[in-house]
């Protein structure tokens, strides 16, 4: 039984002609042989499953530092929620759900302990940007310098689902729109929990709009953007949707994000940062072997290994090198 057959077939016979087939996959910088079962994007997602970089979102901050709270989104839950918002729209609009989950769950890969805190920090320094460092991720640093090795569809979702530029497939356009339902929805929602705005703050046109629960305002936006991109060879949204999304999320920075209790530790976080990259800066041999000898300038090494750490693992990192040690006599 040719199982990949299948998969084609199922392909050419249902999918967008605008989707982006297996079968037109540009392929990997190194080739490799070939899976009896798998197609190459299903693959790319199993990888990015399977890495040490996906296990450590769970313990990476998405918008609030250090939350009391078991029900306070992580940068892993927020991953698993754009793959599902974003797996939905390419199901409706016919596109490849493969390649659209395998963007979706290795876009955030590169982000630093405490989220943004942790990009503020680094950017004082240096370039940093966690898209450019997600792909970083999955061709540098995972596997212990190798990389993942992913295809050049998977790559290019990654690095273009935010910055300036767009995505070659609509696949990839479907990531980046997903991404700012899901952070737009789940921070209202945490925001609730917690205390820093009520139900009843969210401007009455954006409710009246997109609905007054969780579920009713991604439900929205996600049925708009099927409505106006459904056999097209776009990814958009009506203008009234996307104006007042623009909206909603301007009234989240100006209530949620820079909220005292949202920024409580922040200062804490990003000063935490900037004392380990200044460290490292300047004690190159403590790196991990595979980052004191690659070959980029140590200004990057130094950001690849921070990329690398868990926001745990920073406090444990940081206590190691600032706080005394206890001691005995032998």
């Amino acid at each position: 039984m040719d199982y990949k057959a299948v998969v084609y077939e199922i392909q050419d016979k249902f999918l967008s002609p605008y989707a982006c087939k297996d079968s037109d996959s540009k392929g990997r910088e190194r080739p490799m042989s070939p899976c009896p079962m798998r197609t190459e994007f299903q693959r790319d997602r199993d990888r990015i499953i399977h890495s040490k970089a996906f296990r450590r979102l769970k313990h990476k901050t998405q918008v609030f530092l250090s939350p009391e709270g078991d029900h306070y989104r992580t940068r892993l839950t927020h991953t698993l929620e754009v793959s599902q918002i974003a797996r939905t729209i390419s199901r409706c609009l016919r596109l490849n759900e493969d390649l659209t989950e395998a963007i979706a769950l290795g876009h955030d890969l590169g982000h630093t302990p405490y989220g943004h805190a942790g990009e503020r920090a680094l950017s004082k320094f240096t370039h940093f940007a966690h898209n450019e460092q997600s792909l970083r991720m999955v061709d540098k640093i995972e596997n212990d310098g190798a990389g993942m090795n992913l295809t050049f569809e998977v790559r290019d979702g990654i690095l273009h689902h935010t910055g300036g530029g767009t995505a070659a497939t609509l696949e990839g356009r479907v990531v980046a729109i997903a991404d700012r339902i899901a952070y737009i929805n789940h921070d209202i929602d945490d925001a609730i929990r917690a205390g820093i705005i009520a139900s009843d703050d969210i401007p009455k046109p954006f409710a009246e709009l997109f609905g007054t629960t969780h579920s009713k305002r991604i439900s929205s936006m996600i049925t708009d953007i099927i409505k106006v991109s459904y056999g097209k060879n776009t990814i958009a949204q009506s203008p009234e949707f996307k104006d007042s999304m623009n909206g909603l999320r301007k009234f989240l920075f100006e209530n949620v994000y820079t909220s005292p209790l949202a920024k409580s530790e922040e200062c804490k976080a990003i000063k935490m940062i900037e004392y380990l990259y200044l460290h490292y800066i300047e004690h190159e041999d403590e790196l991990p072997e595979q980052f004191r000898y690659a070959a980029d300038p140590v200004e990057r090494r130094v950001c690849d290994f921070i990329s690398t750490m868990s926001d745990t693992y920073a406090v444990r990192l940081f206590e190691d090198i600032t706080v005394p040690q206890s001691w005995s006599k032998l």
